[in-house]
């Protein structure tokens, strides 16, 4: 049995990857900063979206 990486993460998925309040998460999906979609009136987040968004966090750094 392979453990594979999920392609769609929970918001309390995102909280715990970010180490951020869901709160804040909520915030950046707000804000357009965070890429996400509903599924049946849940809402999912790609994970690339979060990859994404921490490399253009990196990028604003340098």
């Amino acid at each position: 049995m392979t453990t594979a990486t999920p392609v769609l993460l929970t918001v309390p998925d995102v909280m715990v990857t970010l180490k951020v309040s869901r709160t804040k998460v909520y915030d950046l999906i707000r804000t357009h900063r965070l890429a996400s979609i509903k599924v049946d009136g849940c809402r999912r987040i790609p994970a690339e979206a979060v990859q994404d968004f921490v490399r253009s966090r990196l990028g604003e750094a340098a």
